[in-house]
């Protein structure tokens, strides 16, 4: 059960003064997270994520190629890594096959 509202355990209304900070905060926090979202859904930014993550799923590849395995702590690294090892078989085997066909006529 909640104890009745008594004068002794009532907590006072905030000051003007405290709601105006408390509104200054907000605004402060909203404009900030406006100004993430904007940089996020940016086009140059979106680019720039790309290319880090190909020449980083590169890396990965590379050190996978060379003996040193797939990336074991971040699955993302890992799927990524993967779908470019596996777009780099798919070419290989098209150009094979351009290969193969080109020699037979």
């Amino acid at each position: 059960m909640t104890e009745p509202t008594t004068p002794e355990n009532r907590t006072p209304p905030p000051t003007a003064r405290e709601l105006e900070d408390e509104v200054a905060r907000t605004r402060a926090e909203l404009g900030a997270t406006l100004d993430q979202l904007a940089t996020r859904l940016s086009p140059r930014y979106q680019a720039n994520q790309f290319a880090r993550a190909t020449r980083q799923a590169a890396g990965d590849a590379g050190t996978f190629v060379t003996g040193g395995g797939l990336p074991a702590t971040d699955p993302r690294r890992k799927r990524n890594a993967q779908v470019l090892l596996g777009a780099a078989a798919a070419g290989l085997a098209l150009v094979v096959i351009v290969v193969v066909r080109a020699r037979r006529h």
